[in-house]
């Protein structure tokens, strides 16, 4: 599968399960989404459980809000996640905060799906990060995967969550996985690993990263597309490093960053968002924290910029092969 069908599979798989469970959003229903990752989910479970709503954010997590209060569990879909901010003041205000503004009595377990990143020359209007803003509200879960299988496992999971989840897709890798080389033919899933993805039910437990590769000298952090480029990296330059995916950046598997930067005794962080604020910045601060006396090198981190996603400049932009390989070796020699 790629990963647009592996979320599909997951949907399909949950609402077949579980009748509370209902999916929502712009041209989700009869089109089957923007990417057609809801596709026939309206034919199979009707318009009662797969329908369109209005072009209003704000009114569609409202309404999930409501709806999981009342006891079902909404899957909303916001279409691209640049649209997502007329919607923060109900998945901070109330999504949030919702469980423990009721003592445990109401919950909100609404799980909002949407494509993010760049790579596609989608503009400033298609192409942004903002995962760093969720990780900073307490109450909501952040999920971002790397491959068809983590994708199907993982939102499973966070639909079946009584927490609100907001799951990343990246767009760039929906087809295929994506080494940074722009100018190299595109791939699909069917030769990788990721592609092989099961029919039936399974869920990868929120909070678990996976050590993509495992290495000596130095430690790479990444999530979603990037975890793709620092294996390009990696392989092109032949440097012994281990690739940790984080799949989950709230809960984070700290244990795991940690255990492998003690071994390794050097981190690099790479990210696709704005640099200033990101989650590589917690990323490095935890690092230093727990890790100290076992670093050899400064954290470094390879991210955006701070400036709004350039159309024209998309590759300058993008953390590629050029500058991971530039602060690979930068880190290796300190």
């Amino acid at each position: 599968m790629n990963m647009i069908q592996a979320i599909n599979s997951a949907m399909d798989v949950t609402m077949a399960r579980d009748p509370s469970i209902v999916v929502m959003g712009e041209d989700v229903g009869y089109f089957g989404g923007v990417f057609r990752a809801t596709a026939g989910l309206q034919k199979k479970y009707g318009k009662t459980r797969v329908f369109d709503t209005p072009i209003t954010e704000c009114g569609i997590i409202g309404v999930a809000v409501g709806m999981g209060a009342y006891g079902l569990r909404p899957v909303p879909e916001i279409q691209f996640a640049d649209y997502i901010y007329p919607a923060l003041d109900q998945l901070v205000s109330e999504a949030a905060r919702l469980r423990y503004r009721s003592g445990g009595e109401f919950t909100a377990p609404l799980t909002v799906r949407s494509p993010f990143g760049g790579g596609i020359f989608g503009g400033q209007t298609h192409s942004q990060s903002p995962e760093g803003i969720f990780t900073h509200v307490s109450g909501v879960k952040t999920v971002i995967p790397s491959t068809p299988y983590d994708a199907k496992g993982l939102l499973i999971a966070a639909i079946e969550d009584n927490d609100p989840v907001i799951f990343f897709e990246p767009k760039r890798i929906y087809n295929g996985p994506f080494n940074g080389h722009w100018d190299r033919p595109a791939e699909n899933w069917s030769k990788h690993p990721g592609g092989e993805v099961p029919t039936g039910y399974y869920k990868i437990p929120l909070g678990k990263a996976n050590v993509v590769r495992e290495g000596e000298a130095v430690t790479m952090l990444a999530y979603g597309t990037m975890v793709h480029v620092c294996a390009q990296v990696v392989a092109d330059t032949g440097v012994d490093a281990e690739i940790v995916d984080l799949r989950t950046l709230v809960p984070l598997d700290i244990e795991a960053i940690e255990a492998s930067v003690k071994k390794t005794g050097r981190c690099m962080i790479v990210h696709e968002a704005t640099r200033t604020a990101g989650f590589g910045a917690e990323l490095a601060a935890l690092v230093q924290e727990r890790c100290f006396y076992h670093l050899e090198a400064p954290v470094e981190r390879v991210t955006g910029f701070d400036t709004p996603y350039p159309h024209s400049l998309e590759w300058a932009y993008f953390p590629g092969p050029v500058r991971i390989g530039q602060a690979l070796k930068k880190i290796l020699k300190d």
